[in-house]
Protein backbone atom coordinates (compact mmCIF):
# COMPACT_ATOMS: atom_id res chain seq x y z
CA UNK A 1 0.00 0.00 0.00
CA UNK A 2 1.14 3.22 -1.11
CA UNK A 3 -0.57 6.15 1.18
CA UNK A 4 -0.37 9.20 -0.24
CA UNK A 5 -1.40 12.44 2.16
CA UNK A 6 -3.67 15.22 0.62
CA UNK A 7 -4.51 18.70 1.52
CA UNK A 8 -7.70 18.68 -1.35
CA UNK A 9 -10.96 19.32 -0.59
CA UNK A 10 -12.11 17.54 -4.65
CA UNK A 11 -12.92 14.15 -2.52
CA UNK A 12 -16.16 12.51 -4.05
CA UNK A 13 -19.18 12.72 -1.97
CA UNK A 14 -19.81 9.26 -1.98
CA UNK A 15 -16.61 7.90 -1.13
CA UNK A 16 -16.49 10.80 2.13
CA UNK A 17 -20.17 9.03 3.11
CA UNK A 18 -18.89 5.34 2.63
CA UNK A 19 -15.92 6.16 5.08
CA UNK A 20 -18.34 7.50 7.83
CA UNK A 21 -20.77 4.50 7.55
CA UNK A 22 -18.09 2.53 7.80
CA UNK A 23 -17.60 4.07 11.19
CA UNK A 24 -20.22 4.64 12.28
CA UNK A 25 -20.55 7.95 12.25
CA UNK A 26 -24.15 9.84 12.62
CA UNK A 27 -22.61 12.34 10.03
CA UNK A 28 -23.69 9.81 7.33
CA UNK A 29 -26.86 10.41 8.39
CA UNK A 30 -27.02 14.49 6.70
CA UNK A 31 -24.72 13.59 3.71
CA UNK A 32 -25.07 17.30 2.24
CA UNK A 33 -24.25 19.14 5.70
CA UNK A 34 -21.34 16.60 6.17
CA UNK A 35 -20.37 17.17 2.74
CA UNK A 36 -20.44 21.14 3.07
CA UNK A 37 -18.98 21.12 6.20
CA UNK A 38 -15.62 19.22 5.12
CA UNK A 39 -15.52 21.56 2.00
CA UNK A 40 -15.60 24.59 4.56
CA UNK A 41 -13.61 23.63 6.85
CA UNK A 42 -10.55 25.52 7.46
CA UNK A 43 -7.87 22.81 6.53
CA UNK A 44 -9.21 18.84 5.09
CA UNK A 45 -6.57 16.55 5.13
CA UNK A 46 -6.83 13.22 3.13
CA UNK A 47 -4.99 9.68 2.77
CA UNK A 48 -5.48 8.09 -0.09
CA UNK A 49 -3.96 4.57 -1.55
CA UNK A 50 -4.14 5.60 -5.46
CA UNK A 51 -7.87 6.83 -5.84
CA UNK A 52 -9.29 5.06 -2.51
CA UNK A 53 -9.85 7.43 -0.03
CA UNK A 54 -8.12 5.88 3.38
CA UNK A 55 -9.21 8.34 6.25
CA UNK A 56 -9.54 12.01 6.57
CA UNK A 57 -9.34 14.99 9.36
CA UNK A 58 -10.60 18.35 9.45
CA UNK A 59 -9.82 21.71 11.17
CA UNK A 60 -12.28 24.30 12.23
CA UNK A 61 -10.17 27.84 13.14
CA UNK A 62 -10.43 31.31 13.23
CA UNK A 63 -6.76 31.24 11.47
CA UNK A 64 -4.86 33.16 13.85
CA UNK A 65 -4.79 31.39 17.75
CA UNK A 66 -7.59 28.48 18.17
CA UNK A 67 -7.90 25.66 15.94
CA UNK A 68 -10.51 22.74 16.77
CA UNK A 69 -10.10 19.69 15.45
CA UNK A 70 -13.26 18.17 14.97
CA UNK A 71 -13.09 15.09 12.60
CA UNK A 72 -10.78 12.23 11.82
CA UNK A 73 -11.79 8.85 10.96
CA UNK A 74 -9.65 5.81 9.18
CA UNK A 75 -11.52 3.46 7.56
CA UNK A 76 -11.53 0.42 9.51
CA UNK A 77 -10.26 -2.21 7.68
CA UNK A 78 -6.91 0.38 7.20
CA UNK A 79 -7.30 1.36 11.28
CA UNK A 80 -3.96 0.76 13.22
CA UNK A 81 -1.95 1.52 10.28
CA UNK A 82 -0.33 4.88 11.49
CA UNK A 83 -2.76 6.41 9.06
CA UNK A 84 -4.14 8.84 11.33
CA UNK A 85 -1.12 9.70 13.09
CA UNK A 86 0.10 10.47 9.67
CA UNK A 87 -3.10 13.14 9.10
CA UNK A 88 -2.86 14.71 12.52
CA UNK A 89 0.86 15.44 12.10
CA UNK A 90 0.13 17.23 8.88
CA UNK A 91 -2.45 19.43 11.03
CA UNK A 92 -0.49 19.71 13.91
CA UNK A 93 2.79 20.91 11.73
CA UNK A 94 -0.05 23.91 9.96
CA UNK A 95 -1.18 24.88 13.19
CA UNK A 96 2.34 24.77 15.12
CA UNK A 97 2.23 28.25 15.91
CA UNK A 98 -1.08 28.05 17.02
CA UNK A 99 -2.19 29.44 20.95
CA UNK A 100 -4.66 26.21 20.93
CA UNK A 101 -5.04 23.37 19.54
CA UNK A 102 -8.38 21.48 20.53
CA UNK A 103 -9.82 18.53 20.51
CA UNK A 104 -12.77 16.15 22.09
CA UNK A 105 -11.81 12.61 22.40
CA UNK A 106 -13.89 9.72 23.84
CA UNK A 107 -13.01 5.82 24.20
CA UNK A 108 -10.28 4.42 22.44
CA UNK A 109 -9.35 8.07 20.90
CA UNK A 110 -8.25 9.40 24.19
CA UNK A 111 -4.81 7.12 24.17
CA UNK A 112 -4.47 7.71 20.48
CA UNK A 113 -4.57 11.47 20.75
CA UNK A 114 -2.39 11.18 24.11
CA UNK A 115 0.17 9.24 21.90
CA UNK A 116 0.22 12.51 19.79
CA UNK A 117 1.06 15.10 22.44
CA UNK A 118 -2.63 16.34 23.49
CA UNK A 119 -3.42 16.25 27.21
CA UNK A 120 -6.30 16.59 29.35
CA UNK A 121 -6.83 20.46 29.67
CA UNK A 122 -6.98 20.87 33.20
CA UNK A 123 -10.47 20.79 35.03
CA UNK A 124 -12.47 21.56 31.76
CA UNK A 125 -15.49 19.22 30.80
CA UNK A 126 -16.75 18.85 27.46
CA UNK A 127 -19.99 19.99 26.94
CA UNK A 128 -22.54 20.17 24.38
CA UNK A 129 -25.65 20.07 22.53
CA UNK A 130 -25.48 17.06 19.95
CA UNK A 131 -27.85 15.50 17.63
CA UNK A 132 -26.23 12.41 16.99
CA UNK A 133 -26.31 8.88 18.62
CA UNK A 134 -22.99 7.27 18.71
CA UNK A 135 -21.84 8.81 22.11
Amino acid sequence: MNINISDTKHIPQNQILELYKANRWSAAEKPDQLYQALLHSHTLISAWDGDQLLGLGNAISDGYLVVYYPHLLIHPTYQGQGIGQLIMKEMKARYKDFHMQMLTADGRAIEFYQKMGFTKAGDTQSMWIYAGNEH
